[in-house]
């Protein structure tokens, strides 16, 4: 920790340096200081370099011309393009004065049509003082640190500075939960840049410090700010901030220079919060990150907004829970305080949203230090998180379970098994569930790799032979990677498992076989009855154990989210206790104002043996 607050330190030592070194340049050259900028965007990848600057007349330019070009045309264009400039402002200038009333118009009238007028400025590049020459291709002339003159006006190129392509607030603030800006960078890094909030004066704030005569003024005074001492990405706003709008500045850097500076205002002011949460005790015990040594992983089923934003959810699934609380915004707003709060290394999400991974949980969890993989299923899939300090991803291994089945040979004995029951091969090969593999390695220690496996098994109350199927197949698939690509590899495999401590899943995960008179090989009757043995080969345990209840709704509460642990190589140093049964129930069932999915998340610290 004291690692990170050093770097924010520093952060904070440089941006000092930044502006004290502006002044000192400022004073020392006031012709460099005042140059306007030239920024040209030139990637290897692609055939045309790009070039941004503003003319004398205010009007602001975005030129396209390819990398082999050379120089003179580019330089020949500028000038003709300053010549239109030159032309529109004297014809403003014409107009003004020619309007009746106008002093000195007829005088004036002729001097837009003089020769001065109409002759295109001098265009030069210079770098390192001498001019370039205008057959050296645009790839090679246009240099950080030239400059650009354009008759009299002379602007300093910027190659590829660090910049926002992408920069955003959430629309949804409340008190008491960080709030996450969505940025994109090109040429720069995050971490390198830097970050300053600021927040909306109190209504009416601005009109009390006046004369009295504010009832006069004829329209709104613009909104003024005042800063809240906060220089970090991420924000959490106060009670003392509800009411009143956000406004963020960011400087991209790349740890060696910074760019052009942007700023964005949050749409709405912040809003109240709901209060204690269900997770609020939990982060009692995970205040800070947990020591190289250990492994703290979190699975969560976060209700995916394609199902909760439905009738039949509002009406019949969740008639209990208040139609705001189901809303995407005010419900993103609890997820990511969960999760950041819970400090983990790993985390593996089902039922998540492409746009809800993108646009809420990368921005959230890569603020806290994790970088995450999605896998799309249909209109939903999975997502694995991983800390950025501990871990990188060496690879990933994902499947269709019905793809995987059909077409990769590691299945062929179970596929043939199957295609015994037509009926029950039908249905199984209809099912569109995924699996994720992804194979991190240690930051620590390079010999130290570990194969993290996510999934959400088929729903369906009677679909318990498709997911024994699934199982089978996942479990075959997790083998080839852990033993096979990566010999000998520990498995972490977390998931929705839609399966109670007593059905047919469940035993053949922990007891490494199933037999063919299960009762789960007729779940849907003897129509569709599938028997047959499977056996695996992995030593297997629950890490949270069997908890009454890891999803409570109204209909149905029940144990269906597991961490599977490889007994081999890791151990449990610590479970994080559930939320009791009356936080769990303050609002009748999940989801609820206080908690924002209809399942629990799984919390335990493992430990390498």
């Amino acid at each position: 920790m004291w690692r990170l607050s050093g770097f924010r330190a520093a952060l904070r030592r440089v941006r000092r340096a930044v502006e004290q070194c502006s002044r000192t340049e400022a004073a020392a050259d006031p012709a460099r200081a005042a140059m306007e900028r030239a920024v040209v965007r030139c990637v290897p990848s692609e055939p045309k370099l790009s070039l941004s600057f503003a003319l004398a007349d205010g009007s602001h330019k975005n030129m396209q011309r390819d990398q082999s070009e050379p120089l003179g045309r580019a330089l020949s264009r500028i000038a003709t393009n300053a010549l239109k400039g030159h032309a529109k402002a004297a014809a403003a200038k014409k107009s003004r004065k020619n309007r009746p009333g106008a002093s000195g118009g007829a005088a004036c009238a002729g001097s837009v049509s003089e020769p001065a007028a109409a002759c295109e400025p001098v265009v030069r590049l210079y770098y390192r003082e001498e001019a370039v020459a205008e057959d050296v291709l645009n790839v090679d002339a246009w240099q950080d640190g030239a400059v650009l003159q354009i008759g009299d006006v002379k602007y300093k190129v910027e190659r590829n500075p660090p910049a926002f392509t992408e920069l955003q607030l959430p629309r949804y603030i409340m008190a008491g939960f960080p709030v996450c800006p969505k940025l994109t960078l090109e040429f720069g890094d995050p971490a390198g840049s830097l970050f300053r909030w600021y927040k909306e004066s109190k209504p009416g704030a601005a009109e009390s410090e006046g004369s009295g005569s504010s009832s006069l003024s004829p329209a709104t005074p613009p909104a003024t700010w005042t800063e809240t001492g906060v220089e970090e990405r991420v924000y959490t706003p106060s009670n003392a901030d509800i009411g009143l709008r956000l406004k963020l500045r960011c400087t991209p850097g790349n740890g060696q220079r910074f760019g052009p500076s942007r700023e964005l205002e949050s749409v709405c002011p912040v809003e109240a919060g709901p209060g204690t949460c269900t997770f609020d005790h939990r982060h009692l015990y995970t205040k800070k990150v947990t020591e190289d040594a250990l492994i703290r992983t979190v699975s969560y089923n976060i209700l995916a907004d394609t199902y909760a934003q439905t009738e039949f959810s509002r009406t019949v699934l969740y008639p209990y829970c208040a139609p705001y609380a189901l809303e995407l915004d005010y419900r993103q707003n609890l997820i990511q305080k969960e999760l950041t709060g819970y400090n983990a290394d790993l985390i593996c999400l089902q039922e998540v949203d492409r746009a809800v991974f993108s646009d809420s949980l990368v921005p959230a969890l890569e603020a806290f230090g994790l970088e995450g993989v999605f896998r799309i299923k249909q209109h939903e899939g999975l997502a694995t998180f991983y800390r950025k300090s501990k871990f990188s991803l060496l690879s990933q291994h994902d499947i269709s379970f019905q793809e995987a089945l059909e077409s990769d040979s590691l299945h062929k004995e179970l596929l043939e098994k199957l295609a015994l029951y037509p009926l029950a091969q039908e249905r199984v090969l209809q099912r569109s569930s995924v699996l994720q593999v992804s194979v991190l390695q240690s930051t620590k220690d390079s010999s130290k790799k570990i194969c993290v496996a996510n999934t959400h098994l088929y729903w369906h109350p009677k679909g318990g032979y498709i997911r024994l199927i699934q199982m089978a197949v996942a479990l075959a698939h997790i083998r080839h990677v852990s033993c096979d690509l990566y010999p000998g590899i520990p498995v972490i495999f977390c998931g929705d498992f839609n399966s109670t401590p007593s059905t047919g899943v469940y035993h053949f995960v922990i007891n490494g076989d199933i037999a063919e008179d299960h009762e789960d090989w007729a779940s849907n009757g003897e129509e569709e009855r599938c028997n047959m043995s499977l056996t695996h080969s992995f030593k297997l345990k629950s890490a949270c154990g069997e908890p009454a209840y890891t999803n409570y709704v109204g209909g149905f509460h029940g144990c269906l989210d597991y961490i599977f642990i490889d007994l081999n190589a890791l151990e449990v140093e610590q479970v994080i206790p559930l939320p009791s049964h009356e936080e769990v129930t303050t609002h009748q069932a999940l989801p609820s104002v206080s908690h924002p999915s209809d399942h629990i998340a799984i919390v335990c610290d493992l430990k390498w043996k």
